[in-house]
């Protein structure tokens, strides 16, 4: 099931995935200077906000992904192929 953060950034448009992705890394560095420095009331909300970046990434990539060609995407799967049989 969806949580409610996901369908928030589901309904956001690109240029705002962007901006909000923009501002959550800023966000982010932030918060862990200063969790560094006098520490956090409540250091839980390092990892809730980099999930939240790890959201707004996902997102951008599967819209990525969406908006790819046949030759595009054939192009991708020759190379996750190589990759894998690499290993």
């Amino acid at each position: 099931m969806a949580t409610k953060k996901y369908l928030e950034v589901i309904d956001l448009s690109d240029e705002d995935l962007r901006k909000e992705l923009s501002e959550a890394k800023e966000d982010f560095v932030k918060l862990k200077f200063d969790h560094s420095v006098t520490g956090l009331e409540n250091p839980l909300s390092l990892r809730s906000l980099r999930r939240d970046i790890a959201r707004l990434n996902t997102e951008i990539r599967r819209r990525e992904i969406v908006a790819m060609t046949e030759a595009e995407i054939a192009k991708r799967d020759r190379l996750r192929l190589r990759r894998k049989l690499n290993k």
